[in-house]
């Protein structure tokens, strides 16, 4: 199966319906597979107190509301609507992270495919559970989680009515970037050992070597922050790929894929012309007459591998010789 590569536009658009169309095209152009927003209202997601993360602060420059930033990137019913369309036309599935119950029926009514479960809701059961029900695709992110947190909400998914089949968890830092320290790759293949379930990894590492190296270690579906400009305004873009660099993500994982293989050890067929060249053979290292002894005096190993196989020397060596060699022929 190939692994699944969302690029997570979230709310770099910025608020801009022409800037999420054009991030859904450069999505499609740099191979990703899936495209991903985030649904929410802010009436119903923040208090109008609620501080923004340091990160946001950071980011942004700004000293505002959690409220305040949000309501600036909501995005309304209608381009929901424009956006999956446009997803259509391009062949790209369209996908969006909920942030209130509202938003979940709503992405439910149009059709998504798979809910993306973000980290923050890992401990909301009545989100959990309305989620669970519809028995869809779930890709559940654990930032700042603990495996009894992943255990809870991953029994309560599946006896909302989940086929545990369709669940995949993803490992993930919550801070924006994450630095290498923070990343703790491994806790993945703990989760995917402790639970017996699919697992991928939601990165926010600068660069693209800690998504590469999560497909290496058994990721399936790989998550990652887009933007078409680092240095526009929001509290994301300066943790995400610009679009040269998603391009070349994919591409690493693409060959990541490739390299993987089947674990099948066996010659591959591009080595198989290279064995008689590299390997040796059984060789005359003076000239010896028949009816000699061939001994460890007589023989050696040199290329080419055409003749007698090396493994062989104890089996050859106390042999009479048939015929007369000369010093390098193989025996």
């Amino acid at each position: 199966m190939s692994v699944f590569i969302i690029a997570e536009v979230g709310v770099n658009h910025n608020g801009s319906l022409e800037l999420a169309k054009e991030l859904i095209d450069l999505a499609k152009n740099c191979g990703a597979d899936a495209v991903k927003f985030q649904t929410f209202k802010a009436t119903t997601l923040v208090t109008k107190e609620a501080k923004q993360a340091t990160y946001q602060t950071a980011n942004t420059g700004k000293q505002e509301s959690q409220f305040d930033m949000l309501k600036r990137l909501e995005l309304s019913e209608s381009v929901h609507h424009e956006l999956v369309a446009h997803c259509q036309k391009q062949q790209i599935e369209f996908m969006s992270t909920p942030f209130d119950f509202q938003s979940i029926q709503f992405l439910n009514g149009l059709g998504v495919k798979r809910f993306k479960i973000p980290s923050g809701e890992i401990t909301n059961f009545p989100y959990l559970k309305i989620v669970g029900e519809f028995n869809k695709e779930i890709v559940l992110s654990t930032g700042m989680a603990t495996l009894s947190e992943i255990e809870a909400a991953l029994n309560l998914l599946i006896e909302s009515g989940t086929d545990k089949n369709k669940i995949t968890i993803l490992h993930a830092t919550t801070d924006y970037p994450t630095q290498m320290q923070d990343v703790n790759l491994k806790a993945m293949q703990t989760i995917a050992e402790a639970f017996k379930v699919k697992v991928g990894y939601s990165d926010h590492t600068p660069g693209i070597e800690v998504p590469t190296a999560a497909v290496a270690l058994g990721a399936i579906i790989i998550e990652k922050h887009f933007t078409l400009d680092k240095s526009l305004p929001g509290p994301d873009h300066k943790a995400s790929l610009d679009p040269s660099e998603l391009r070349a993500m994919v591409i690493a994982i693409r060959n990541i894929e490739t390299a993987l293989g089947d674990g099948i050890k066996r010659p591959s067929a591009s080595e198989k012309k290279n064995m008689q060249v590299a390997r040796k053979s059984l060789v005359a290292l003076t000239d010896i007459k028949k009816g000699e002894t061939f001994n460890e005096q007589n023989l050696t190993t040199k290329r080419p591998g055409q003749g007698i196989s090396p493994m062989r020397w104890n089996e050859i060596i106390g042999q009479i010789a048939q015929k007369d060699y000369q010093s390098d022929d193989l025996i």
